[in-house]
């Protein structure tokens, strides 16, 4: 590898080391490599010049080679005992920066998972393994490196991240990291919310969504992130809200496994749509059309799942436009049925009206006449629109209703 090469050439170390020398011994495609070194990032910056610094709580490199880009970090270790309570950790435990630079044992032993901790030589083509990993990949356990609960507490990431690896990968939680899941989630709700949406993108757009999210209910990890969803999921009686959200998660799944985008608007969307939908109806219940109703039911929910998870404005300005257009499609009328087609949500709040039909929150008949649409040609476009507009031909144009009340929709 050329960096590998280049910081040797330099006087330095290079290793592998990560997920990506995890995935190799699996047989699987990394998806990207990261190197670690005894060099600063002072001189890894010398010896790449198109490197640039990042970070504040860990201090790294990015190398950019052509398109990729390759995260170099120097060795660290963990701060002596009586640091703990100072400020590089939190009231709870929870690690703020670490920026301590070691040896290559102590490297290794600050990091989450077994395997995740082995490194690889490209020069002497050798799996370095200190603490074990590549027995537990062989018995496919997931087993925390040193004390679980110390450990969660540094960073209660590292629990969605169990969640991740092993619906990802299907391995089993070894009995002392799993017995830590459950006690230890409320500590999610400390983690920045910025940070925790970077995270929920790759617990679901990893190709293994609906799995994850099964796993995250199982071990309550999925109420720290999303409490009103979670609510409204245990109140669920007849299985809708869940069948929605499976559905969708399914849909998501098959998407890239058929390498098609996955946008984080539509995640949100299904994720988010139990406590809309019930505010919908609701706001419906207190006299306020179904415009005005969904619209105020979403504002109330956005401002709600802020204060656990950040959702940016390129995502929720989307997410919006899909729950109101979906809103609108079941509401078929001729002469909006050309721009509804050009909407650039369209096809996503079409998807989104056939997953509610499928988990038998709404009726089919809208979702099929789009179906049908879609796939007519011209002229069978123009026989269905005049079939659909033949019962007003010849009658005075009905005055038009700004936001026409349709209660079935919700």
């Amino acid at each position: 590898m050329t960096i590998v090469r280049e910081l040797h050439e330099a006087g330095f170390e290079g290793l592998l080391v990560g997920g990506c020398v995890r995935d190799l011994l699996l047989g699987l495609h990394p998806k990207d490599y990261d190197v670690v070194t005894d060099a600063r990032p002072d001189q890894i910056a010398k010896v790449f010049k198109n490197a640039r610094l990042i970070g504040r709580r860990f201090r790294l490199a990015h190398v950019r080679i052509g398109r990729e880009v390759i995260e170099v970090s120097t060795y660290r270790a963990f701060r002596d005992v009586e640091d703990v309570n100072e400020d590089s950790h939190s009231a709870s435990g929870r690690l703020l920066h670490d920026n301590i630079y070691g040896s290559r044992e102590e490297d290794v032993a600050r990091r989450d998972f077994t395997v995740n901790a082995m490194f690889y030589d490209c020069v002497e083509n050798i799996v370095i393994d200190y603490l074990g990993g590549m027995e537990d990949i062989r018995n496919r356990v997931l087993r925390t490196i040193g004390d679980p609960e110390a450990r969660i507490k540094e960073d209660p990431v590292r629990m969605l991240r169990a969640i991740r690896f092993a619906a990802k990968l299907g391995f089993e939680f070894h009995p002392n990291t799993e017995a830590m899941m459950r006690p230890m989630a409320f500590h999610l709700e400390e983690v920045p919310r910025a940070r925790l949406y970077e995270e929920v993108l790759k617990l679901f757009h990893s190709g293994c969504a609906l799995k994850t999210f099964q796993m995250l209910r199982d071990y309550e990890l999925f109420e720290p992130l999303f409490p009103h969803t979670c609510e409204l999921l245990e109140e669920d009686f007849e299985g809708k809200r869940e069948k929605f959200i499976e559905l969708a998660l399914q849909n998501t799944d098959k998407r890239i496994a058929q390498d098609k985008p996955v946008i984080p608007a539509f995640l949100f969307a299904a994720l988010l749509w139990p406590p809309v939908r019930e505010g919908w109806i609701d706001y419906e219940a207190q006299g306020k059309n179904d415009f005005e109703a969904l619209r105020d039911a979403a504002q109330d929910v956005i401002q709600e799942q802020l204060g656990r998870v950040t959702i940016p404005r390129r995502v929720s300005i989307p997410m919006r436009e899909i729950w109101d257009l979906h809103r609108r499609l079941q509401n078929i009328r001729p002469r909006n049925v050309e721009r509804m087609m050009a909407h650039k949500r369209f096809r996503a709040a079409y998807d989104f009206c056939l997953l509610r039909a499928n988990a038998g929150e709404i009726s089919s008949d809208a979702g099929d006449w789009w179906t049908r649409y879609q796939d007519a040609d011209p002229e069978g476009r123009k026989a269905m629109l005049r079939e659909m507009g033949g019962s007003n031909k010849g009658r005075r144009k009905p005055q038009r209703r700004r936001h026409p009340n349709v209660r079935h929709a919700t």
